[in-house]
């Protein structure tokens, strides 16, 4: 990082240029990820994607579109493994360099982050973020949905400031058929060869993201329309490990809960086979502490026990086998280890 990005930040913060902080925070980021400090570029770009922190949004008058919904870009802090971060700081770079590149496609499992990642995208890029309404683009009578969907960029043509929006094409799978398939309906075939042709014609200033859990099923003319496709299907078990620790430290705050063995956390996690994504990894560890019983501080992994291995931790055989010791064991039942020690042993001496 050279002196001058200290200065640049600190002069744009003065001038009040939330675009060129931002830029300048994010350029930051970049810089200590290139020199290995990949934690502290994580946190930047963590705080980058808190509405509270480093990137105030500007105001901007509202529009009111027939097939465009407005979505706040503002969530928790994005949890993503550092390989699909290093595509995020790609495609930023790519569009700044204003060369016609604007098109992408995410493709991945449900929960593995694809709509999160617009959202952080649309706050690195100071851009208003709408989102496509497939309900009211489908329709059943012949024809009518390729007409609806030649309003859709049309409206998107008519936005004043095209340099300022992204497009969500969220499930683009809706639309976006195999034309070569023989179960394909041949009204939404039409329907994505129209779609082809409105993609060629779209105003480079403007950024269109999809994202599909189907992309086997795509068609390949509808892939080439876009400029890179990014796999969020490249998760390894410690990067959930990782980002299972960082939502429990999360919910831990805002919760107020004390008791925290991330030794026994893990172990619990581990249990699952595979470690669920991080949109059911957060909603599991979420639930998990929300019900537990605020008087019992270790209840929240019994719940975690529970709600990944369908059944309570009562059976110490089982829990031992496992992998827990007595002191965690302990925790999970509310037994003394006196008690737990005793019974393993009356247990071993009955099969010996």
């Amino acid at each position: 990082m050279k002196k001058k990005d200290i200065i640049d930040l600190i002069r744009y913060h003065a001038e009040d240029n939330d675009t060129g902080f931002q830029k300048s925070a994010y350029k930051i980021a970049d810089d200590f990820y290139k020199n290995g400090d990949v934690d502290l570029s994580e946190y930047i770009i963590a705080l980058l994607s808190d509405a509270s922190s480093l990137v105030p949004q500007e105001s901007s008058p509202e529009y009111h579109f027939k097939y465009l919904e407005k979505m706040s870009s503002e969530q928790d802090m994005l949890l993503l493994p550092e390989a699909l971060i290093q595509d995020l700081y790609g495609i930023v770079h790519a569009i700044s360099h204003h060369i016609g590149i604007h098109k992408f496609l995410f493709q991945g499992p449900p929960g593995t982050g694809k709509t999160e990642a617009v959202r952080q995208l649309a706050r690195i890029l100071n851009r208003e973020l709408y989102m496509v309404n497939f309900t009211s683009i489908i329709d059943s009578k012949l024809g009518q949905t390729q007409k609806n969907m030649a309003e859709l960029f049309h409206e998107i043509e008519q936005y004043p400031f095209p340099d300022k929006l992204l497009v969500l094409f969220d499930e683009i799978d809706a639309l976006a058929l195999d034309r070569t398939n023989c179960n394909d309906l041949r009204e939404m075939g039409r329907t994505t060869s129209e779609l082809l042709k409105l993609l060629d014609r779209m105003d480079e200033d403007v950024v269109l993201v999809a994202t599909t859990n189907l992309f086997s099923y795509f068609d390949k003319a509808l892939v080439r329309r876009f400029d890179t496709v990014i796999d969020f299907d490249r998760y390894t078990k410690e990067d959930l490990i990782s980002i299972a620790e960082k939502f429990l430290d999360l919910y831990l705050r805002k919760m107020k809960i004390q008791s925290r063995d991330i030794r026994l956390f893990r172990k619990i996690i581990c249990l699952s086979q595979p470690i669920p994504y991080p949109g059911d990894l957060k909603n599991l560890i979420k639930t998990s502490l929300a019900f537990s019983d605020p008087n019992e501080p270790n209840d929240y992994f019994k719940r975690l026990y529970e709600a990944i291995c369908h059944e309570k931790p009562q059976d110490l055989a089982r829990l031992k086998q496992q992998g827990f010791t007595v002191r965690e064991i302990e925790k999970l039942t509310d037994t003394s280890k006196s008690s737990i020690s005793r019974k393993l042993k009356k247990e071993i001496d009955g099969h010996a």
